[in-house]
């Protein structure tokens, strides 16, 4: 069972974890043990409430497919167990994300006074680059 929040959780049959080999360096280690862990967990037929289904579902998250599964591979660490445990804590923080909602951003004005220095500035700058120009004799 995978604790997402205090009146959230998901049955560890709704995740897929599949050992699989690691890339990169690692010498004879890499070669012969699968220690990286494919985590592959559907967004459509779990038990998560539809709020956050469906906010999942809208993320521009690579590792969310058009089908709506994530797919997380964890080849951080060189044990099985240690990579199994990061996805699982990989995917919490990707559901918690989307149990944030973000704020409506409030259209705001710049007030007078910024307009007018903005404005003084752009008079002072071309002003001082007006004089760098060719001198008349």
């Amino acid at each position: 069972m995978l604790r997402i929040s205090s009146h959230i959780a998901i049955p560890d049959n709704e995740m897929e974890m599949q050992a699989i080999r690691a890339q990169g360096a690692g010498g004879q280690n890499v070669n012969k043990v699968a220690s990286a862990v494919h985590l592959r967990f559907d967004v459509n037929a779990s038990s998560l409430p539809a709020a956050y289904k469906e906010r999942l579902l809208r993320k521009k998250d690579q590792r969310i497919s058009k089908d709506g599964v994530v797919v997380i591979k964890a080849q951080s660490y060189r044990s099985q167990e240690k990579n199994r445990e990061d996805a699982r804590e990989r995917l919490c923080r990707l559901i918690r994300s989307a149990g944030v909602s973000a704020r409506r951003r409030r259209p705001t004005r710049p007030s007078k006074s910024s307009e007018k220095k903005r404005l003084e500035r752009k008079s002072k700058r071309g002003r001082l680059k007006a004089l760098r120009g060719r001198v008349d004799w």
